[in-house]
């Protein structure tokens, strides 16, 4: 009976045995199998790399982007900085305006009579006179005219004799006369310093007075104020026309 029961329990071993070597034994793989796998395996590692290389770059040149953006940024910030902005200056209008300032005494040049004469410039008389001298009158084509002498060179040289076309006549009231004398009056052209005039001088002897050319106000209307506290402030005039 012993026997019996061991010889069963062996020939179970021995079933038991042969059922599991069946199980677990792996099948068989081929070299093309395997070449196979391994390549599709190397190719999407490839793949896995390229597309990580790509995503590198394009965040690489995103980065090198904003980088550029900053350093402009800073550029500006510092040229910004640096940079010199002028403001225009206001300043009030001037209270004379385009007007001139002469001194209670100027050089003037006449140019008819091609000299320059050391003037009062007198804001009390109303016209403008010459020192003048031999006044004669008479008629030219129809018109009025007028010769007289002018000491252009001071009164210890000879006098220049000058011929002009009288304008109109005047009549001037001295303060201690009651009466008054009729001048004729002579167009000319001034210059003071750089600036040049037009006006109208009446010729009357002045020889007992200091200055041969008195300025009125009919002169300084609207293009010159005097400044009495001054005098020659324009120098001595040179003609603009000779000059080269």
């Amino acid at each position: 009976m012993l026997k019996k029961i061991i010889a069963i329990t062996l020939a179970s071993a021995l079933v038991g045995c042969a059922t599991t070597d069946n199980v677990d034994k792996p099948a068989p793989i081929d070299a093309a199998t395997l070449n196979a796998s391994l390549s599709q395996q190397q190719s999407e590692l490839v793949q896995l790399i390229n597309t990580n290389q790509t995503t590198q770059s394009a965040a690489l040149m995103a980065l090198a982007s904003q980088v550029d953006e900053l350093a402009a940024t800073v550029t500006n910030s510092k040229q910004q900085e640096n940079r010199i902005i002028e403001v225009p200056v206001q300043c009030d209008p001037s209270p004379i305006g385009d007007k001139f300032v002469l001194g209670e005494v100027e050089n003037v040049y006449i140019d008819e009579i091609k000299s320059g004469f050391h003037s009062r410039i007198d804001t009390g008389a109303e016209s403008s006179s010459l020192d003048a001298h031999n006044i004669i009158l008479f008629e030219r084509d129809g018109k009025q005219w007028v010769r007289f002498d002018v000491f252009t060179q001071g009164s210890d040289k000879p006098a220049q004799t000058f011929e002009s076309k009288v304008e109109r006549f005047v009549r001037i009231k001295q303060d201690s006369d009651e009466s008054s004398d009729r001048r004729p009056v002579i167009h000319a052209h001034l210059q003071i310093g750089k600036y040049k005039a037009e006006t109208d001088l009446n010729l009357v002897d002045r020889s007992h007075l200091e200055y041969q050319l008195l300025l009125g106000r009919k002169f300084m209307q609207d293009i010159a104020v005097v400044d009495v506290a001054q005098s020659f402030i324009h120098g001595k005039t040179t003609p603009i026309s000779a000059v080269k």
